[in-house]
């Protein structure tokens, strides 16, 4: 008794841990669903807020705003483009950790943009504005050529111009040997032609044929049946024709055996 009351606290224990770990577990997922539901969207709104400010506000305020798009469009779109290839190409890990690496600058850079939108000094704005934008450039510059030299690489990894060309030769002569056709109309036509043209020739010589066959046939017959089948065959080979035979064959009888005598 004591052992069943101790497999069944197991049992529950068991059932208390397992449901413990799912409900964190659920509760971690959730959590990361959320956050990371809050920041596409607090990103979605500052994209938004940026071009807005880079279509109305003229001056350093719009250039800010059109500097920090275009660092995180490049930024964005490269991470992008990585992670895609990734799978494909696992040699792509290191190209990953050099964006990471990128990433840092670009989110200082972006900070000091930030902080200089708020700046209400613009003999500062116009002073600090020439470095920052050379700085951004050059970050976009870098996310750009990574992302094109991924591309390119994917490209040269998946081309195969050879094949191509092999394939495109074979497609030529399959596509010319079927617009080499007879039409049903032509091959029907010939085929009666040529059945017409031989046919008298065809049914004499079977004729011929069937002739020779019958007469050796008889040949045959002939050699095999003996002397007195033979003129009993000559004379229609009836009994009437043989008893006349027997007959005649009699009376020659009797007049050699006078002349023997």
């Amino acid at each position: 008794m004591d052992v069943v009351v101790a497999l069944l606290a197991l049992f529950f224990v068991l059932c208390v841990a397992a449901g413990v770990v799912v409900t964190v577990k659920a509760t971690r997922a959730v959590k990361r669903g959320v956050e990371r539901t809050v920041a596409d969207t607090r990103r979605t709104v500052q994209e938004t807020t940026l071009k807005a400010r880079r279509a109305v506000q003229p001056g350093a305020a719009g250039d800010i705003a059109g500097l920090r798009l275009s660092l995180r469009g490049s930024i964005d779109a490269t991470r992008r483009e990585l992670e895609h290839a990734l799978p494909g190409d696992p040699g792509l890990r290191e190209s990953i950790g050099l964006l990471d690496r990128l990433h840092e600058y670009a989110r200082q850079v972006d900070g000091e943009l930030r902080h200089l939108e708020r700046e209400p000094d613009k003999s500062r704005v116009a002073e600090r504005l020439p470095e920052l934008r050379s700085r951004a450039e050059r970050i976009a510059q870098s996310a750009n050529s990574l992302r094109w030299a991924a591309q390119d690489r994917v490209r040269h990894t998946a081309g195969d111009d050879d094949g191509l060309d092999a394939l495109t030769t074979q497609i030529d002569l399959e596509t010319g040997a079927l617009r080499h056709w007879t039409p049903a109309d032509e091959r029907q036509a010939g085929t009666t032609a040529g059945t017409a043209a031989g046919g008298p020739g065809g049914d004499a010589g079977q004729k011929r044929e069937d002739a020779g066959a019958a007469d050796g046939a008889d040949r045959a017959d002939g050699a095999d049946r003996s002397p007195k089948q033979q003129p009993a065959l000559s004379s229609g080979g009836t009994a009437e024709g043989q008893d006349a035979f027997q007959a005649l064959l009699s009376k020659i009888e009797k007049l050699r055996k006078p002349e023997s005598a």
